[in-house]
């Protein structure tokens, strides 16, 4: 076979391209100009008739492909990446392929079949287009008048292959190898296209319909299992109903093949014969598969739901009946066996939800494989992010995206929040008392509803429940507290707000003319403005700047921003809620709502005060949320222990999609009716629960306490000498004597990309071990943290990863890695390791976060390895670290000669301070030393910004 080349080189020179050969060859098949080097199939299989490469830089390539003979060039909302980045690369083809080369990357197309394939440099395989497609990958579609194809991918999957990220689920799987993941936005479902796998690479698949990834056949019904009902009869299961007052009695059974009550509209399919929250539901009979293999059960829920197999409690929850849960369930069956089932629901109130679905076994030529599909789409667009480990591929998809820019400093302290403060003096008083106590503390959070009953969407205050809330804000500054507050995108129909807005045909009309009222008192008709039109974006943030901005607000809390016009509305429905949209259908651009949302409130801050470091917390995120100054947390989830749990692959998984800044409700949302008022052994779970929770907390990145009643004070859940109120201050004061550390790693999120709650995959990759663990996780570089989920729990398994000695924290005991330990975790303390060859920094105790510079700083140094840390400061409010206005103090270890090394101090800002003084304290494996910052460190060094060297 002859091998042709075609040398290019496009220098990054004004933005043109420039070739360096004497022209490109008449029979080469392809065309490359600034868009890229398009590709015209020979045979157009598979529906694709034109592929086009684009190299991002040496380590990032572009593919689009299309049906038709030319592309739809329409900007992406996730990318900012401009299209005439050029980047040296060779073209080299033959008859029937064509190889693009970069310095990092090689990428062939077979110029027949279309498939790609991707490799690093060196030869080695990162991932290619599967040979199998369950579907063309393109099938043409129809949404609102508007044509748009169906749209799939398939990548072959390598045996030992690992996938991460997908934003943000709460099934407690870390490792999506062989799961079926459906990104919809969702209260405490969060859909980010993108994934990184363990074989060095990533996918960024840039569209904003609702996708599915990893095995994306759909779920399929219960009955597509065989069913048997209670007596052993094929072809259904029985379902019997009873009441709460008098279980032992059925007062009502019947027959059913699915089970289904999914959506709002889907209750009224509930017997009438039962009220609903009177009722216990039982499921019982048995299932059975022609297929030995994983069959997987997706059971959404809300209430308590219960479930056996073969007699074996499988499922003991409960969620909130108006924010239903998904538990996924993993069955291994035998082909032609029959698995005893039995499922209690009890719901909680009148409108609650259950649904049963199920994966099927996969087929031997879908388990090898990882997909994409979209509903709706013009051409198939992704991005191959190469990297030699997770943060290198997290850093090549915030090139496409954006960088994560910094938040302020007090935003990695602690926020106090509940549903809800309903008075200026409520949140005046929970201040002082915070104060008074000594219990530090940067933000308190006003949620909903400080607005008068009928004016959601006015942005003004009650003015019977904040008589002065410009002065309220003042106080609260005064005191070195800021204000954070709910803004929703949601108008009641009539205010001034709303008549504004519909005149200008800014809002989502569907709500208004289907009369739908909401839970508020009699309930109101409301609905969402269109966040995808810019002017609407410009007025929406011109409002909230007129009537709250100008007040001194600090922070915003964008909620429901899914978006959430209509609670439990099935996906069909939710769609027609937001019809039409600005740029088009609602369900080619149904996932971007957050994002265009935020970007709104980003760019209307920036503009009208280019100074104050922009926060936002938002419900919701999507593909590039990271540049807007957004933080996402994980939803109205519950209060059980099951739920604690699950916050952790939330959390690990959020932070591989490449958002750096996730944060949770600490005690969950919506606590069970026994909590409310609770007593004895329930007030005991409860202080119990919110202890582990708040120990969890404190080493997410970003410390937040927010829920439902009872309120979630610390002196509100507990006496002042109680276990629980001591050990929650504890990990407070823990929080804040490590905020040199986390503002470091704050600041190496912007310049480095970095990422600070990290799956251990980021750091171990080489141990197998830790591909599938979703409750530990790294919080830095040096911290390994290991929440307890589990009631009267006194310790836990805790896997040390190999390759590396650790240290107790607290105790300071040295533990060898690549062994699981019962590590202790008494109630006032959870297990906390930190890896060997780290330094810590330490500041002094203070009450919030600019109380006073960080000196002296006390480092923990933990001897065993080679040890680096640099320390980043900056002016913490503003946006000066832009202009290169911070510092960096590099701090090395070396375990041979045992030498410490402070560096020069790069870099300086207004209010650094020259001199400092560090303590020294050094861990060793035979010589331990507790956590107290009390003792008397090893060394102490008086440092002016020059470099000074010392032995250990």
């Amino acid at each position: 076979m002859v091998i042709k080349r075609l040398t290019l080189l496009a220098l990054f020179f004004a933005g043109a391209f420039h070739s360096l050969c004497n022209g490109q060859s008449q029979n080469a098949p392809f065309k490359q100009d600034e868009s890229g080097i398009t590709v015209t199939l020979k045979n157009a299989p598979n529906g694709v008739n034109m592929i086009r490469l684009k190299p991002i830089n040496a380590k990032i390539i572009r593919v689009t492909a299309t049906p038709t003979n030319f592309f739809v060039e329409k900007p992406s909302l996730m990318a900012v990446t401009p299209n005439n980045s050029a980047i040296k690369h060779t073209v080299n083809y033959t008859d029937d392929k064509m190889i693009v080369l970069t310095d990092s990357v090689k990428v062939t197309v077979s110029t027949i079949t279309g498939l790609v394939e991707f490799y690093d440099s060196k030869g080695n395989l990162l991932v290619k287009q599967s040979k199998f497609a369950h579907e063309p990958a393109f099938v043409n579609a129809m949404y609102d008048g508007e044509s748009s194809y169906r749209v799939s991918q398939y990548f072959d999957s390598q045996a030992d292959e690992a996938y991460y990220g997908l934003g943000q689920h709460q099934q407690g799987v870390v490792n999506y190898k062989g799961r079926h993941v459906d990104l919809i936005q969702n209260n405490t479902e969060v859909a980010v296209p993108f994934v990184v796998s363990s074989k060095n690479y990533g996918i960024l698949w840039d569209n904003n319909a609702i996708t599915t990834a990893g095995d994306i056949r759909p779920l399929e019904p219960l009955h597509a299992l065989k069913l048997y009902n209670k007596n052993n009869e094929a072809g259904w299961l029985t379902v019997s109903y009873s009441l709460k007052q008098d279980p032992t009695r059925t007062v009502y059974e019947q027959a059913v093949s699915d089970i289904d009550l999914n959506w709002l509209s889907d209750v009224k399919r509930f017997p009438d014969s039962v009220k609903m929250a009177d009722a216990i539901v039982t499921y019982e009979g048995a299932i059975e598969g022609d297929q030995t293999g994983l069959y997987q059960l997706q059971i959404k829920y809300g209430g308590y739901i219960k479930l056996w197999v073969d007699g074996k409690q499988l499922l003991d929850y409960w969620r909130q009946s108006w924010n239903p849960a998904t538990a996924l369930v993993d069955l291994n069956l035998q082909a032609g066996k029959s698995y005893h089932l039995k499922m209690q629901w009890i719901p909680s109130g009148s409108e609650s939800y259950l649904g049963v679905n199920v994966l099927l076994p996969a087929p031997e030529n879908v388990k090898n494989t990882f997909a994409f599909t979209s509903e709706a789409g013009s051409t198939i667009d992704y991005y191959l992010v190469y990297g030699q480990n997770a943060d290198s591929i997290i850093s090549g998809y915030r090139t496409i995206t954006g960088k994560a820019v910094m938040l302020p400093k007090w935003a990695m302290g602690l926020w106090q929040s509940r549903e809800r403060y309903k008075t200026q003096d409520e949140i005046l008083a929970v201040v002082k008392e915070f104060r008074d106590r000594k219990i530090p503390l940067d933000n308190i959070v006003l949620d909903w509803s400080y607005w008068k009953q009928d004016q959601w969407g006015s942005q003004e205050f009650d003015p019977a429940r904040f008589a002065d809330p410009d002065g309220m804000i003042k106080q609260l500054h005064g005191q070195h507290i800021n204000f954070m507050i709910s803004v929703w995108p949601k108008f009641y129909e009539g205010t001034d707000a709303y008549n504004a807005f519909n005149k200008n045909n800014f809002l989502y009309k569907r709500n208004i003319a289907n009369r739908q009222r909401d839970w508020i008192a009699k309930g109101y008709i409301s609905t969402f403005y269109d966040a995808f039109n810019p002017d609407a974006r410009k007025a929406f943030w011109e409002l909230i700047s007129k009537k709250l901005y100008t007040k001194g607000i600090d922070a915003w809390w964008l909620d429901a921003t899914e978006p959430d016009i209509l609670s439990n509305a099935s996906v069909a429905d939710r769609k027609l809620l937001m019809t039409p949209t600005y740029l088009g259908s609602s369900t080619k651009y149904f996932n971007a709502f957050p994002l265009q949302n935020a970007k709104g409130v980003y760019e209307g801050q920036r503009a009208v005060n280019p100074n104050n470091r922009v926060f936002i917390l938002t419900r919701s995120a999507f593909g590039g949320l990271q540049r807007y100054g957004a933080a996402t947390w994980s939803g109205d989830i519950a209060s059980r222990w099951e739920d604690m749990k699950s916050q952790i692959g939330a959390g690990i998984n959020f932070s591989l999609s490449g958002m750096p800044y996730w944060t949770m409700d600490i005690g969950g949302f919506a606590v069970e009716p026994r909590y409310e008022n609770a007593k004895r052994q329930d007030l005991d779970e409860w202080r119990e629960s919110m202890t582990r929770w708040y120990q969890f907390g404190a080493f997410v990145p970003l410390f937040r306490v927010h829920g439902q009643f009872p309120f979630r004070e610390i002196y509100n859940v507990a006496p002042k000498g109680h276990p629980a109120y001591q050990s929650m201050l504890y990990y407070d004061k823990l929080r804040y004597r490590l905020m040199p550390y986390i503002y470091s790693l704050a600041g190496k999120i912007y310049h480095q990309d970095y990422t600070i709650m990290r799956g251990l995959i980021m750091d171990f990759a080489a141990d197998k071990n830790v591909e599938g663990i979703n409750d530990q996780y790294m919080f830095g570089p040096s911290l390994l943290i290991n929440p307890v989920y589990k009631y009267e729990a006194h310790n836990r398994d805790v896997y040390l990863p190999k390759g590396n000695g650790w240290y107790d924290l607290y105790s300071g005991k040295y533990f060898k890695g690549g062994n699981t330990l019962k590590a202790d975790a008494p109630y006032n303390r959870i297990p906390v390791f930190v890896k060997a060859g780290s330094i810590i920094p330490f500041g002094p105790e203070i009450q919030y976060t600019n109380e006073k510079p960080a000196d002296p700083i006390t480092l923990y140094v933990y001897t065993g390895a080679n040890a680096t840390f640099t320390l980043y400061e900056d002016e913490g409010s503003n946006y000066n670290y832009e202009k290169g206005d911070f510092s960096q103090i590099a701090i090395t270890y070396n375990e041979g000669s045992h030498t410490l090394t402070i560096g020069d101090r790069n870099g300086k800002f207004n209010g650094m301070i020259g001199d400092r003084t560090f303590r020294i304290v050094t861990i060793t494996s035979n010589a331990a030393k507790a956590l107290n910052f009390d003792q008397k460190p090893n060394k102490t060094i008086s440092y002016n910004g020059k470099n000074v060297s010392i032995k250990l």
